[in-house]
């Protein structure tokens, strides 16, 4: 790497790690913890890089971002935060930030970004309108610090204000409806309404036009799409085919799988096609496990700012309740860490009366898919099978072979990972290749290598 990167943080930690890594790749580094001292560097022509935090003592960092494209267009700036929640990432790129990265960060990870911004000539940004009150989405549950919610984050920044239908998966009580609100509430259509459909209101003749009618060029939310009955996604096919130029945003939530109901003949292929321009997949709780703790302390906030009482978790309840299963996901842990706030007779919430709340309920298991004693070639062969079905009589994209061997090797060094504790000897032993190779596989796959829990 060669180039000048300027890097504002008010860790100090953060500053010489950052600045000795980027110094030994080869660049010059200038380091503070002043917004003001940044932007003086940038107004001065210094820097061809900016990293920088966003709650600065002196001002916030991704307020700057329209400050540094008027006085530096084409200055790329990569935002790092300890704030990882969907709004951190939304604000990122309406700022028009050359990348965003949740605190903590992979060192490595961060390097190969920085490479490549110095090696991009960035366009200068427009002006964007502000972002709405942080009173419309601070509540949201919708935060952790996990790949999955961070990949989530980004794909619901870039999707926000395209015109592209979304197509929001996932488990009951996931946050489907909260992912789709919060595209709404941060894109370009804040300001027009936000209509859920349900079956009830596509009934009647005049029921798509009235929906249409209450949208005004807003956002329009199928929920649960697949429970629809025939006729109704028969009136949103012909709905979608009616509208004209000021047509709302289209999207859709489904708990199942609307593949596997196009096999069985219960949803309609055309739908399927009109809705699922994008799919944002939500994850669940158990495939975020360390976003749970992180969860239950925004929900305890949450109680003490509605009158409830300040609690806090002991260690040994914070422990089992990561280790607890959640078939409901985050609205069931939502309701649980209430019930706790109110149950629990003292300010620290003890493994008793997590105990209490939870009953007898199983410990999280790993995450396996498919049917019990499914093989597992049996399974690859089936959700191969789906993705050549979802592309209607149509040959998927060229490349297919080594796409389908990326995406399952990532998760099997991921979990293998995980099985050994992040010890990458164990875990080049373990898949039986050299040790060197691991650490190719883990750089060329961008694979994020963290402090990891032994699975049990």
């Amino acid at each position: 790497m060669d180039g000048t990167i300027l890097v504002a943080d008010d860790d100090r930690t953060i500053r010489t790690v950052l600045t000795q890594a980027l110094t030994r790749a080869g660049c010059k580094v200038h380091a503070t913890s002043s917004l003001v001292t940044l932007m003086r560097w940038v107004e001065e022509g210094k820097g061809d890089l900016v990293i920088s935090d966003v709650v600065m003592p002196d001002g916030n960092g991704i307020e700057q971002l329209p400050k540094i494209a008027e006085a530096r267009p084409g200055l790329p700036v990569i935002v790092i935060s300890a704030q990882n929640t969907i709004m951190t990432a939304i604000q990122a790129a309406e700022a028009e930030a050359y990348d965003y990265l949740p605190k903590p960060f992979d060192l490595p990870d961060l390097m190969k970004r920085a490479g490549r911004a110095l090696e991009t000539k960035r366009r200068a940004p427009a002006p964007r309108e502000t972002t709405p009150d942080s009173a419309a989405g601070g509540d949201l549950p919708l935060v952790g610090r996990t790949q999955a919610m961070q990949a989530l984050y980004r794909l619901v920044a870039r999707v926000m204000n395209t015109a592209l239908p979304v197509l929001i998966t996932g488990e009951s009580g996931t946050g489907k409806s909260l992912i789709a609100r919060a595209i709404h509430d941060f894109s370009d259509r804040r300001s027009l309404p936000f209509v859920t459909v349900s079956a009830s209101d596509l009934t009647g003749m005049d029921g798509p036009g009235a929906v249409l009618s209450r949208a005004r060029g807003g956002s329009i939310l199928f929920d649960e799409v697949g429970d629809l009955n025939g006729e109704a996604q028969a009136r949103i096919v012909r709905m979608l085919d009616a509208m004209g130029d000021s047509a709302p945003r289209i999207m859709a939530s489904s708990q199942g799988d609307l593949a596997q109901r196009i096999e069985a003949g219960d949803f309609r292929e055309d739908l399927y096609y009109r809705l699922a321009g994008v799919t944002i997949e939500v994850p669940s709780l158990r495939e975020r496990v360390d976003d749970i703790p992180l969860l239950a302390e925004h929900f305890l906030v949450r109680a003490e700012r509605d009158g409830l009482g300040p609690r806090r978790l002991s260690s040994q309840a914070t422990e089992m309740i990561r280790a607890y299963s959640w078939p409901g996901n985050v609205r069931q842990l939502e309701n649980a860490m209430r019930r706790l706030v109110v149950t629990s007779s003292e300010e620290e919430i003890t493994r008793t009366d997590v105990e209490s709340v939870l009953g007898g309920q199983p410990a999280a298991e790993p995450l396996r898919g498919g049917g019990e004693g499914e093989k597992l070639s049996a399974s690859v062969e089936r959700h191969l099978r789906r993705y050549f079905d979802l592309h209607g009589g149509q040959l998927p994209p060229v490349g297919l072979y080594q796409r389908i061997l990326k995406e399952i090797e990532t998760p099997l060094i991921e979990i293998a990972l995980d099985a050994t504790g992040g010890n990458q000897a164990k875990c080049a032993d373990l898949l039986g290749i050299n040790r060197n190779t691991l650490r190719k596989k883990i750089t060329d796959l961008d694979i994020r290598v963290t402090r990891r829990r032994k699975l049990m």
